[in-house]
Parts: C-alpha cells; structure tokens; sequence
C-alpha cells in the first residue's frame, strides 16, 4: 500500500509539471457602483506567492498562471474585499466590481432609491429624525406644519390634514414607504393613516414635479420613509415615552432594528397613543379624546447589484368629533357659532362617544429590483391597502351603536421603474404604474350612502430625464400620462336628480327607479396629461437657484362626483356633481438659496393658475330627521394662488442662532372675482436656538408664532328661519377669526447610559402663555377655541 501511494505521488506529480503554465490572467477592476476603475487595486492568488496591483486605468495583469480553477483576493482602500474563483483556460480575462465608498454603501437601501427619483429642479424641504420626534406625541400634519408653506387643515385637535401652498386632500400626495396613500384622503376631516414614529425621513415636495407618484399632485408630495439601515451586524433600537398634560395622556412607541453584513436586515415598531378630552384655557372640550395604535414590519436584503424588501403596517385610530358640533335646529346652530363657549361642556373623561370615527387601515408591500449593465436599475412593486372607516353619529333606539357610515377601500398597484445612466451626464427615469381599487358601502348603517360602491381602474406612464450641462447647471423635463375609469352603482333621490336637471342629462345611466329612489350606473373616463421642466444652477458653493414649471392633471374623485347626503363625522350635508372635469394646474416655482455657516436662508415665490377648480363652501341649512346642518356644495371654477415662502437662519455664535419662517399665500376665484375660501392666513415664526455639546447636549429654543387675521375670504353667509322668534337670522360663516400670537418652549438633554446607549431628556410646553384664540383654519372654530397650554415630557432611550 505505501508503494501504490508513492506511486500515485509521483504520476500525479507529472501533469502539472508538464502543462503549459505561461497563461496570462488580465481584465480591470472597476466600481460597482458607477464602473469607474479602481486603480491601486491589490489582488492575490492563493495558494501562490503572485501578487499584483492595478495601474491608473485600472488594469491589471498576472502572469505564469496553468490551466484550471483559482481562487482571487481583491482589496481595495473603503471597499469589502471580496474572493473569486476564476477558472484560467489559456489567456484569460476577467473585469472584477468592488463596492467602493464602502461606508457610502452603508448609507444606501432601497428605501434611499426613493430620494434619488424625486424631482431635481424643486426645492425639497426635509424634516431629519430628530426633529421628528419632537412630535411623537402628535401627527404627521403636525409635523409637516413645522415647515414654511405648509398649514393645516384641521377638524378639532386630532384630525390634522397637511396643506400645502393653500391646497389639501386629494391634491397632495402622500407616499408611505414607497407607496402612495389610498386611504379616502378626500374628507377635509380624513386625518393621513400613518404613524409619525414609524417614518424615519420625511420630504415635502411644494410642486407637481415628482412624476413618478402620480401627475396629481397639484398642491405636492410628502414622502415618508423608514430610517436606512447599515449593511453590517447590527443590533440597535429605541423607545420614546411621553407624557401630556393637555389630555391627560401618554403615548410610548418602541422600534428594534436587526441588520447582517449579508445585507439581510428587518425592523419592528408599534405604537400606542391615548388621551382624553383636551382642554381650551376656560373649558374641556368634550368628547375629544384619542386612542391610536400601530404596527409596521420591515425586512428585505439590501444589496447594491440586486436587493428585495418587504413592508406591512397597520393604522388603527378612534378620534372623538367635538360633542357641540353636533347640534339640532337652526337656533341650536345660530346660538353655538354665535355663542364664546360650546353649548356642551361636559367633565373631563377618557371616552370616546359619539359622534366619533373608528379608521382602520392595512397596508401591505412587496419590491424587487435588480442592476443591469447597459440598462440600469429596474425595479417591480406591488402593494395592497385597505382602508375600513367607520364614522358614527348620535342616534338612538336599536341603532344607537351601529355605525352611520361604513366604507371600505381595497386598492392593488403595480409599479415597474427603470433608472437608467444613459451617459455620464444624461439619467433617465421611467415607469409604468397599474392600479386597481374598489369601495364598498356597507348599507346595512340603514342610513343613506354618502359615498356610493365603485370600481376604479388607473394605467400611467412617466419619463423624467436630467442632463448635467455642466458642474454647475442641471436641465429637467417630464411627461406623465394617466387614464382613469370609474364604473359606481348610485342612488340619488329623485327630487335631487331633477332638481339638479340629472333627469335630462343623464338619462342613460338610470337603472330602475324605486318610489322616490333613483338607481344609477354612471361610467367615467377621464384622460389626464402632465409634464415638468426645470433647471438648478448652482452659482458657487453657497448659491443655488431652483426654477421648475409642472403641469398637473387631476381627476375629480369620488366625494367630488357622488356626494349626495349628511357626512356625519363632518356635520354637514355634501353636494357633489356629475359633470365636474378634470383640474389642469400651471405652477411656476422658484427658489433662491444660500448655505452658509453664519447666515442661511431661501426665499420661494410661486404661481399656481388652475383651470376647473373644485371647491367646496357652504350654501345654506338643511332641516332633516336629525337636526339642521349646513350645506356644503362642491362647484368648479378657474382659481390663481401666488405667494412666497423664506427661511433664514443667522449663527450669532456657535451655540447661539436666530430661525426665521415666513409664509404668504393667496388664493382667487377667478370667474367670480372674490378670494378662496379656506386660504391659510398669513403667519410667520421666530426661534432662538441655544446649543451646547459640551454640557450632555444641551438643547433650548424659544419660539414665537404669529398669524394673522385673514382679511380676504368669500361671502358664504346665508339667512334661516328661527321658528321660536318667527325671524330670519344671518349665518356668518364667513368672518375670520383674530389674529393671535404663541409661544412656545422647547429643551432636552441627552445622557450616556453606556457606551452604546444613551437617554434624552426633553421638555416642552405650548402655548406658553395659555392664550385663547381659534384658528380660521379649524372647520369647528364655529363651537370653541383651539387648546391651552400643554405640558409635555419626553424620554428617549437608544439602544
């Protein structure tokens, strides 16, 4: 046996000695991000003594290499070496990618492509992390009413709508995590479905120019995403607790992140939130209380050459509606908005009774995406939500817990994007979008349906190119198409439908007619086109001028079309209308910035000319079974906006800086030659800002907020018959309310637990100085006045 092993040592010995060992292996080594070459690239061969590096152009050469399979070392300075096996069959070559800028790498998700995407020639506006979670007690709108040109539409203290530039709902896109909100956003009380503490970025885009979310967007886009996640092992989280004393209440969110050197990565983050009824600085508003929970999960492999991702969140929120919004007869509605206190005040309380909604929505994703030499970025999503809302009203009998409202919502969307380098200067970006969604109307509320069941089917189209002229200019353009087809099953009263001239004009669409009920099958199309162009030059290292037009197209939605009967959690009877078109927005934006440590600061006009303007605005008082209610009719007109947004910044010191906002907008009806009704007021505010890393970080800013009086608004006041005083009496709904002028105080500090922990300590106080005022902007400042002074501790632990 030992001889045969012998034996077989020395034939075996024989091949190698005889083959042809005067192979070359050549190629490059180039960045995988880019294929910029990587010169000073150091490559071994294992189990040999070669070694060689790459010269400035990146190639490289190893010489004296026989036929067969080798393993190949490949390091290069801030890239992950990586090992190859080559096999070398005769002269060989091979191009070898590293991931260079490797803590670039760490920076990059998926999630990070959705920035990349954005318009280029729009100022954006970003809200970082820490900033967010000095509103992690609040909402989204809270947060993004921070920002100049943004105010909020508001019914109460807890429904807060974001408006942008003087337009809301249907006309601002919201993006969670990649996919655009369906969540019956087109109620002026539909607060957003997304928890503030599960957004790790937040992006306004004050335009239409981000094609890739929708043609749409007339008043903006805010983009929400989840915090990017280092490719590396890791593990790390946090909490944050808070304690109001406006409420009463609490609310505590915790989030844990695990991630791989893999790339393989998932975080998980829920949140609760409760709070009773919240107090004006004389009076409890009845029946305001909150009590919102939420979960998200994120998982997905990150990976620069091909990468998946998974998302799932849920929304749940009960929100009470103000008891004295909800009133009976026409004197009832004259004494409240007539009256300085509510008619219901009641004692402080955690219920939450009616009238009062119940939303819940699901909302599901599902991306991948691969790189392709030569093609670029493709990417593949699809996404699912669902939206159940629930509103309830004040009724009696059997019925008195059943819901007067229940919609659901399912909407499926489908998204293939290409990014593509066409050059070194030229990118192009592409997309393809399919979506289909249904709603339901449960009518079994045994009150009449406000929002009528539908199917609605939606194909798009973008391309967005961006050429970089040269180091300092940079050209944008972009089209956008969309066609949208809505097939609904409508009652209408036949009094409503003659009265209307339906019964001329839409004749075809009856189905059958019972008693004094009209069944109709009306089947839209609507064809909408958009487009952006822009150009950002940058002056120098301070200068940077944005110019962007967009054109939007926005279809009317299902409020605007089939509304017909009382919204209850609104408390007012709506008028939609059958023969509204689609909206064509021009808006011209500019911006001019300087970055400066010293001195900082961005002054943003715009213009906003919008063909078929829908608005809607009160007409009259309605008698039914339930009471009286206001009228609310939508109409369309040709509407102007113009104004201006500045921000400015001055360091007086390092630890010491002046924060200035300012924000004007107005907003016309052209066809009647009167202004808008609900345009945001005038407002502006200061900050000074103290900072001291040295003494755990410590943070101080004192905040003035000024609004003013909004001197321009319709005449929407109309006459009621008050049957105790056998008189008529002037509604005004209408007047503004005074201005009013806020402080605010804010302070934290942060505290090393260990190395790789720490605990930040913030206080806060609004309305500093418990001022009573209402806000011209709130839909119940008829009833009562906004809240007082709040008390607000905060605890963060990172971990």
């Amino acid at each position: 046996m030992l001889l045969y092993a012998i034996s077989m040592l020395l034939f075996g010995s024989i091949s190698p000695i005889s083959q042809d060992c005067d192979n070359t292996l050549s190629g490059t080594v180039i960045d995988l991000h880019d294929s910029s070459v990587l010169s000073g690239a150091l490559l071994i061969v294992a189990g040999t003594e070669q070694a060689v590096q790459t010269d400035v152009d990146g190639n490289y050469t190893i010489t004296g290499l026989c036929d067969g399979t080798y393993s190949i070392q490949v390091s290069h300075p801030y890239c992950l070496t990586q090992g190859y096996t080559v096999k070398v069959s005769g002269n060989t070559s091979k191009i070898f990618r590293l991931e260079h800028h490797l803590e670039e790498l760490n920076e990059v998700t998926i999630k990070g492509e959705t920035y990349q995407r954005e318009a280029k020639t729009i100022f954006k506006n970003k809200i970082s992390t820490e900033k967010l979670e000095d509103f992690s007690n609040g909402s989204l709108g809270d947060a993004l009413n921070s920002l100049s040109g943004v105010s909020s539409l508001n019914t109460g203290n807890a429904v807060v709508k974001p408006m942008i530039h003087g337009l809301h709902s249907s006309r601002v896109v919201i993006v969670n995590n990649g996919v655009r909100m369906e969540d019956q956003e087109w109620g002026a009380e539909h607060a957003p479905n997304i928890d503030v503490n599960s957004i790790g970025n937040l992006t306004l885009i004050k335009g239409a120019g981000a094609l890739q979310y929708g043609g749409d967007a007339v008043g903006g886009v805010i983009v929400a995403d989840a915090l990017k996640v280092p490719v590396k092992d890791s593990l790390y989280g946090k909490t944050l607790w808070n304690l109001a004393s406006n409420g009463r209440g609490s609310s505590v969110t915790s989030q844990l992140t695990k991630s791989f050197q893999n790339g393989w990565y998932a975080t998980a983050q829920g949140t609760v939130k409760r709070y009773g009824d919240f107090e004006t600085p004389d009076y409890v508003l009845s029946n305001t209380g909150i009590f919102e929970r939420s979960a998200s999960l994120h998982f997905g492999l990150n990976r620069f050459k091909y990468g998946l991702e998974g998302y799932y969140s849920f929304f749940k929120n009960e929100i009470g509606i103000l008891r004295a919004s909800h009133l009976g007869g026409a004197s009832d509605q004259l004494a409240a908005i007539n009256s300085d206190r509510p008619l219901v005040i009641e004692d402080f309380t955690y219920n939450i009774a009616e009238p009062r909604q119940d939303v819940t929505h699901h909302l599901a994703r599902l991306k991948m995406f691969s790189r392709f030499d030569g093609l670029g970025k493709l990417s593949l999503q699809y996404d699912f939500q669902r939206n159940n809302r629930l509103e309830y009203d004040i009724r009696v009998g059997d019925d008195a817990d059943k819901a007067s409202i229940d919609l659901e919502l399912d909407t499926h969307t489908v998204l293939l994007d290409l990014d593509s380098d066409l050059t070194d200067e030229i990118n192009l970006k592409t997309g393809l979008m399919a979506r289909y969604q249904t709603n339901f109307a449960d009518p079994t509320t045994g009150i009449r349906r406000l929002i009528p069941d539908y199917d609605k089917y939606d194909l798009g189209g973008y391309a967005v190119a961006d050429y970089d002229m040269s180091e300092r200019l940079l050209l944008e353009v972009g089209a956008r198409f969309d066609y949208t087809y809505m097939d609904a099953f409508k009652f209408y009263r036949t009094s409503t439908w003659e009265s209307r001239n339906y019964d001329e004009l839409y004749s075809d669409i009856i189905v059958e007619e019972t008693g004094n009920q009209i069944l109709t099958n009306p089947q839209l199309s609507f064809y909408n086109a958009s487009a952006t162009a822009g150009a950002t030059y940058s002056f120098d290292d301070e200068y940077k001028l944005f110019f962007n037009y967009s054109l939007a197209s926005r279809a009317p939605n299902p409020s605007e079309l089939f509304s017909e009967g009382l919204h209850h959690s609104a408390s007012r009877i709506e008028m939609g209308d059958l023969g509204f078109k689609s909206e064509v927005a021009h808006k011209v934006a500019m911006t001019f910035e300087r970055k400066n440590q010293i001195f900082s600061f961005s002054i943003s006009p715009f213009i906003n000319s919008i063909n078929d303007f829908i608005v809607i605005e009160p007409t009259s008082i309605e008698q039914t079974i339930r009471g009286n209610f206001q009228v609310w009719e939508y109409r369309q007109t040709d509407a102007l906006l113009l104004g201006f947004d500045l921000d400015a910044s001055y360091a007086f010191t390092e630890n010491l800086r002046l924060d200035h906002q300012f924000s004007f907008v107005k907003g016309y009806d052209r066809s009647r030659e009167e202004p808008l009704i609900s345009m945001p007021p005038v407002n502006t505010k200061n900050s000074v800002v103290y900072q001291n890393p040295k003494v755990n970080n410590l943070q101080l800013a004192l905040q003035s907020e000024f609004v003013f009086r909004q001197n321009e608004f319709p005449n929407n006041n109309f006459e009621v018959y008050i049957p105790q005083t056998e008189t008529n009496e002037i509604v005004d709904v209408s007047t503004s309310p005074d201005a009013y002028h806020l402080l605010n105080f804010n302070s934290s500090l942060d505290f090393n637990i260990s190395p790789k922990s720490q605990l930040t300590v913030g206080f806060k106080v609004t309305n500093l100085l418990d001022n009573s005022y209402r806000n011209y902007l709130n839909r119940l400042r008829f009833y009562a006045d906004e809240l007082g002074r709040n008390y607000l501790l905060n605890l963060k632990f990172n971990y």
